[in-house]
């Protein structure tokens, strides 16, 4: 048995070929070198301007240091309580940390997953990236290196974040990322034990039903240097009530953030879960490696996802190698900042969601049939 989605969000998804072949959306113009731009407005461009202005303060200031003042910036100001420190407790109260590094012209990364006890979890990322051969590193282990690296251990659980773990139990854990356990996970807390006799049919349903993540946020910035080298980083602390252990999209390359300096940078905020199944941010690149324009680029990678998924949230911001930007998302108004060249300020970019945008396109478009 196949499962679809409502027939008519299927074929709005489904006609995205024909908007992308028949509807040519420009890029937004650069406004020139350097230039930083990264997932969310609000809160999170104090960190676009705190790399944009390292930047222009010291031309010595490379893209990698630029990137991780940024993410550094938001894991101090714990951005929406989504990064750094003292949020996103998991089922046992505690936050843990997921950061990622990477360098648009040797392709080389540094990333950390399930960080404990750490607060600068982007630098630890950064130590990987200098100080070893490996990717990533996990979990205590990764905590013990960031210790031996010179990276103090902390406590990163605060009065807020444990409040806010203790009501959710108090509210029967709810909601939660469970599935297919008893006792029944939308109304009861654990401990649970695996149901058996999963069949596909009931995997897919879960999958039909699902409706989308609990929480979710993350800082994903590209940055392009003066001279035109590029880098990119990610840093999270993931989804909150999380099942202990849980990694999500941020410190995996493709996924929550890529760059290629020959080509451009993507980043990636949303249902972690789902979008590293689709290394969406790898896919834009390659978008762009094809002749996409970045917002073109954006909205292939998430109208891919939403054919799945079309519960999911998902936010796609792309830049080329100009610092032409876009953006796509879905599930809710994604926005997304960027600052370059001589702006005197940050600005923000709304992103209506992509089934929306494309209902707008139909509507200007004589061409789409009408049963569109």
């Amino acid at each position: 048995m196949v499962l679809r989605p409502h027939s008519r969000a299927s074929a709005v998804l489904s006609f995205l070929a024909f908007l992308t072949a028949s509807t040519c959306v420009s890029a937004s113009r650069s406004p020139g070198l350097p230039f930083v731009i990264n997932t969310w407005g609000g809160a999170f461009t104090a960190a676009t301007d705190a790399a944009y202005l390292a930047l222009i303060a010291d031309r010595n200031t490379s893209a990698l240091d630029a990137v991780e003042i940024g993410c550094a910036t938001c894991e101090k100001n714990q951005c929406d309580t989504t990064v750094g420190y003292g949020g996103s407790p998991d089922e046992s109260c505690e936050t843990t940390l997921d950061a990622m590094v990477m360098d648009g012209t040797s392709m080389k990364t540094g990333a950390v997953a399930g960080l404990r006890r750490i607060k600068d979890a982007i630098g630890v990322a950064r130590a990987v990236l200098e100080y070893t051969r490996h990717s990533l590193l996990v979990g205590d282990l990764a905590t013990n290196f960031a210790i031996e690296n010179g990276f103090k251990e902390q406590d990163l659980t605060t009065e807020a974040s444990k409040e806010k773990c203790e009501a959710w139990k108090r509210a029967n854990c709810q909601s939660n990322y469970r599935l297919n356990v008893a006792p029944d996970p939308s109304t009861s807390c654990g401990p649970y034990t695996p149901l058996p006799g999963i069949d596909q049919q009931t995997l897919a349903r879960s999958v039909m039903e699902d409706k989308g993540a609990v929480s979710h946020d993350t800082i994903s910035m590209i940055v392009i240097h003066e001279s035109g080298i590029m880098a990119a980083g990610t840093s999270t602390n993931g989804a909150s009530h999380k099942v202990p252990g849980r990694v999500g999209d941020g410190p995996i390359v493709g996924s929550g953030s890529y760059v290629d300096g020959d080509v451009g940078g993507c980043g990636a905020t949303g249902d972690g879960d789902i979008m590293m199944r689709f290394l969406p941010c790898y896919q834009a690149i390659e978008n762009l490696r094809q002749g996409m324009s970045p917002q073109d680029a954006a909205e292939d990678v998430v109208a891919r996802m939403l054919r799945k998924y079309p519960n999911m949230s998902s936010g796609i911001v792309v830049a080329n190698t100009k610092g032409e930007h876009g953006g796509a998302g879905s599930g809710w108004t994604f926005t997304y900042s960027f600052r370059g060249g001589d702006m005197e300020a940050t600005e923000v970019v709304s992103v209506p969601p992509l089934p929306r945008r494309l209902e707008e396109r139909r509507r200007n478009t004589n061409d789409i049939p009408d049963e569109i």
